[in-house]
């Protein structure tokens, strides 16, 4: 039997398109919901080109027919904006005030209601289903109090939290293969029969499976055909060495010319920044690889204006870039405050940079960062990477489970939505770095907090 969905605005806020994601049922936006759309409308951040883009699909279906009475979606379901409130004198009753969210739980009350009375009545056979659509926790929790049916908004995720791709897999083999690979210096996956797919750049630590020390670290080939060698010895870079594998796999990633999209995830204090920022300095200022170190973050929310604090840019954005510069600070191992911008000053080839002023512009030969990835929507992730020119190297990093945004989550931010779809490109690599290395109260803080 079809069903009704009643959407919060915050879902089409998050997904324009989201009115088609629900197959041949019906879909309702309470009238509440345009209002709330149009006061999102003139805004210069993410939500504001959502409110835009929800306004103008909306417009463009009001030519084929009413929108109060239904229109036909592609799918075989029905859109319809939905004017009656006329259970909202009961939520009154529970909840008090007069608030948007109040209103948009009236309609979906009401809609339940009404599917009971027609069953009752015997109109129809059996009452359908509604249910709330919304990404705000406290929306749900009110639509359950009231016996409503309320979900979170699925249909953008790609996979489930069990599934995230770590980017790098431990098997246990017999020690003859281990044997075999420090012989021929590599392994066919093809003739190994493992019992999982494996990805272009993925490593792979095989261990014996009798229980002995012997052990070996790999990487897949960008074609995918072979276990290879790590080409990095694990010598210092910048001052910095690998402490554990994931940190050593990771190092891999970052030094490798070859791979132009590098992802990272990671709890606070694994090291993501600090390895980023030694690869990097090491590819610009050794190597001369790229011409210029450019390191980027959102200013959470991304898109709003950080004025209303005192001085020029640069200054305005010191706060919100000062993990960045802390950690500069570490590698060039400066001893009095200040030295580290004289150096930067001096180099000219580091930028220190937010997101904000990075949008539009075109960006060839350079090694860029952008840390705290993980507060990204999928357009901003698409619409940074796209900005990424000719000999470039871009690199991603956040913890999925440190978000700010308030309508995503570990799953649907834009970090987690890259690493899935790149994972089987030869062009891209991930890691997951999981032991922190800041200190071991940082570790306790991040596993028990």
């Amino acid at each position: 039997m079809k069903k009704i969905f009643v959407l919060d605005t915050n879902v089409l806020l998050h997904d324009p398109q989201a009115i088609f994601a629900f197959d041949d049922n019906e879909v309702i936006i309470p009238a509440v919901v345009l209002e709330e759309i149009d006061s999102k409308k003139r805004l210069a951040d993410e939500l504001g080109r959502n409110a835009r883009s929800v306004s103008r699909l909306l417009d463009k279906m009001r030519g084929e027919g009413q929108l109060h009475e239904g229109i036909p979606l592609p799918k075989g379901g029905v859109l319809k904006v939905e004017l009656n409130h006329k259970s909202f004198i009961r939520l009154q009753e529970m909840f008090g005030d007069v608030t948007n969210d109040n209103r948009i739980l009236a309609v979906a009350l009401n809609y339940r209601l009404e599917q009971e009375d027609l069953a009752a009545s015997g109109t129809v056979t059996a009452a359908r289903e509604v249910i709330l659509v919304s990404k705000d926790v406290l929306v749900r929790i009110k639509a359950d109090v009231l016996g409503v049916q309320a979900q979170d908004y699925l249909s953008d995720r790609i996979i489930m939290s069990s599934d995230i791709y770590s980017g790098y897999v431990t098997l246990f083999v017999h020690p003859a293969v281990i044997d075999e690979f420090y012989t021929y210096r590599y392994l066919a996956v093809e003739a190994l029969q493992l019992p999982v797919q494996l990805n272009p750049n993925e490593f792979v630590i095989l261990r014996d499976e009798m229980g002995s020390s012997k052990s070996a670290l790999l990487r897949v080939s960008m074609d995918g055909g072979k276990l290879e060698p790590l080409y990095l010895s694990n010598d210092a870079v910048w001052g910095i060495t690998a402490r554990n594998a994931q940190q050593r796999m990771a190092l891999e990633l970052l030094l490798n010319d070859d791979i132009p999209l590098v992802t990272l995830n990671g709890k606070a204090g694994t090291g993501k920044t600090l390895l980023a920022l030694a690869a990097g300095l090491m590819k610009v200022e050794d190597e001369h690889k790229y011409k210029k170190l450019l390191i980027a973050r959102p200013v959470v929310p991304m898109g709003k204006d950080i004025g209303y604090l005192p001085g020029e840019k640069d200054e305005k954005l010191r706060p919100w870039m000062q993990p960045i510069y802390d950690n500069l600070e570490f590698l060039f191992d400066t001893k009095k405050s200040g030295d580290i911008d004289k150096i930067l000053m001096g180099l000219g080839s580091i930028q220190v940079e937010a997101l904000t002023y990075i949008r539009g512009r075109s960006i060839p030969g350079q090694f860029i960062i952008i840390d705290e990835a993980q507060n990204l929507t999928k357009h901003e992730v698409k619409t940074i990477v796209s900005r990424v020119g000719e000999g470039s190297k871009i690199v991603l990093m956040g913890d999925p489970e440190q978000i700010d945004h308030p309508y995503l989550d570990s799953i649907s931010n834009g970090l987690t939505h890259i690493v899935e779809r790149f994972k089987g490109e030869s062009i891209s690599g991930h890691m997951t770095l999981e032991k922190g290395e800041r200190s071991k109260l940082a570790q306790l803080a991040a596993d028990l907090l």
